[in-house]
């Protein structure tokens, strides 16, 4: 017996599509929503707004002192370009030093500044206070094991979609 193939069948393939989009359309405004919020400003402190991602490179460097730029890049699996251009940023604002290498005057190692901790401290009570809440409007509609499953699904949709651009270098244009 032939595998039936849906390829030309135009109604086959809205009736699928609608089915499955149905649920992904949750996902997907979510996903637009969480990347709009992460590059908007927070006030974390008593200083100029910085955006999420800003912040969490300058904490992250905190608790990673000596840390590369090549090692952020892996990190946060963003171009070298753009970690260069947030660094410049937290560079320009003294939140954080760019020293050379004791061993390699090629490679930059990261610090940050007295006032870089002072962001970062703050910017870790914010993000307990800011989490705290979001989990008690969860914990309003949710049990404790459906926010556990939430996380653990997430966790394994970031393994899928991980293996998904290594398999495809990033790109994504036949599917399999």
């Amino acid at each position: 017996m032939e595998k039936q193939s849906f390829d030309d069948d135009p109604v086959a393939i809205d009736s699928i599509f609608q089915l499955l989009n149905a649920k992904y359309t949750q996902l997907y405004r979510f996903v637009m929503r969480y990347n709009k919020y992460i590059h908007s400003s927070h006030q974390y402190a008593d200083v100029e707004p910085l955006t999420m991602i800003e912040v969490h490179t300058l904490t992250y460097i905190e608790d990673n002192p000596g840390i590369s730029p090549t090692d952020l890049v892996k990190y946060w699996e963003l171009t070298k370009g753009a970690i260069s251009q947030i660094l410049s940023r937290l560079c320009d604002r003294g939140f954080i030093i760019k020293e050379k290498a004791p061993d390699n005057a090629k490679s930059l190692r990261l610090y940050a500044t007295e006032e870089g901790k002072r962001i970062s401290l703050a910017h870790k009570l914010y993000d307990i206070k800011d989490i705290s809440k979001t989990m008690s409007h969860l914990q309003k509609k949710l049990s404790p094991e459906e926010i556990d499953v939430f996380y653990k699904v997430i966790g394994v949709y970031n393994d899928v979609i991980a293996a998904d651009f290594e398999l495809n270098s990033g790109h994504r244009s036949d599917q399999k």
